[in-house]
């Protein structure tokens, strides 16, 4: 994905649906890094953070992504259908109270 391509999904998708005080958490792939897609966050009186970069001690998908590995592992899937199923109820196992928490232990959130 080009910037210019980035930049208009940003205007056109997420921003309009921001409210203020969201915060909008982006990696650093070199597109995301555009002044113009922050402008169009920050003009909705949203916030827009970086993750840090490569540190998956404070990323929250790599929290996420270690429980659902943990949970298909217990699961033991050994055929394609067990494991599209077993994906979809080791994401069903991902709480709201567990993404806050990964929020917070990244310091995201503060308690």
């Amino acid at each position: 994905m080009e910037r210019k391509m980035f930049d208009a999904y940003v205007r056109s998708m997420p921003a309009p649906a921001l409210r203020p005080g969201d915060v909008v958490i982006m990696d650093n792939l070199s597109v995301h890094k555009s002044q113009a897609a922050c402008d169009a966050i920050q003009a909705r009186y949203a916030e827009c953070l970086f993750l840090p970069a490569c540190s998956p001690d404070l990323n929250p998908s790599e929290k996420m992504w270690s429980k659902v590995q943990q949970i298909l592992r217990g699961i033991k899937a050994r055929t394609n259908e067990d494991l599209v199923a077993g994906v979809g109820e080791a994401l069903d196992c991902v709480s709201a109270n567990d993404a806050q928490g990964w929020f917070r232990s990244c310091g995201y959130i503060q308690s």
